[in-house]
């Protein structure tokens, strides 16, 4: 069961109706994850993550509750009584208990994310189209290549994603992203690849990188900085295309756009 099930009688709860019902539902149903899905091979490693800490956290509140209830309704000092209920104070076992299990659960935790990151983070140095992100203050410059081919876009703060610099890439391909800041610390963020990056200002080039597969999934997704990066971080906004690998050909070969 996915945690989007598990959450869905809590939001259909609201009582929301019309638009903003399914809406909802529909938000539900992906796990309140961003809305226009996943549009990379890589967005299946996270939604699975983030499926998991749900049910674990779904699990975890339960047994809480649980737990306090039955210390509500069975431990309690009744009325017609003056002795207290069983005291546990310096109970070995129980406190060696209650150390150990918040322990595990977090190891558990930590060695699903590490193993989920390090695949994320993967560099395999075999993908066909290489993209140079720089993030200025307070907008992108895309350096895209492949095959020998490179087409610059540089973009300017904007209040519609739609019209900020746009970043064309091929549907069903492997993208390296090289990341770089001349200023100050930004975040290229794309919702539909389900996963960001810092834009770190003086990182090594090698650990600054990372790839991703495209989805067969043409259309235009929204791109923006997700870190507070100054006056117009808010209109730091852009857009990636995908396309198919032959309109990707034609757009590269169309040159610079500046």
């Amino acid at each position: 069961m996915s945690a989007a099930a598990l959450a869905l009688p809590l939001m259909l709860a609201t009582a929301c109706s019309g638009d903003e019902g399914a809406s909802l539902s529909k938000s539900a149903q992906e796990g309140f994850l961003p809305p226009e899905g996943r549009i990379t091979a890589e967005a299946d490693i996270v939604r699975n993550l983030w499926d998991g800490a749900w049910i674990a956290a779904l699990a975890t509140g339960a047994v809480v509750i649980v737990l306090i209830l039955w210390a509500c309704f069975f431990h309690r000092k009744r009325k017609n009584s003056a002795a207290l209920p069983a005291q546990v104070r310096y109970n070995l076992p129980i406190e060696i208990f209650y150390t150990l299990v918040p322990l595990v659960m977090v190891s558990v935790f930590f060695f699903f994310t590490a193993r989920d990151q390090n695949a994320m983070l993967a560099v395999n140095n075999d993908a066909t189209v290489k993209v140079k992100v720089e993030a200025v203050q307070w907008s992108w410059r895309f350096t895209t290549e492949s095959g020998g081919k490179v087409k610059q876009v540089m973009g300017k703060p904007v209040s519609d994603f739609r019209q900020g610099p746009q970043l064309v890439l091929p549907v069903d391909t492997k993208v390296e992203f090289q990341l770089e800041s001349p200023d100050v610390i930004h975040s290229f963020w794309v919702p539909a690849f389900l996963f960001k990056r810092d834009v770190i200002p003086g990182i090594a080039k090698e650990k600054n990188r990372f790839e991703v597969t495209t989805l067969n999934k043409p259309g235009v997704y929204a791109g923006r900085c997700a870190e507070l990066c100054g006056v117009d971080h808010s209109r730091m906004l852009f857009n990636v295309k995908l396309v198919s690998k032959q309109e990707f050909e034609q757009d590269l070969a169309s040159g610079s756009d500046q």
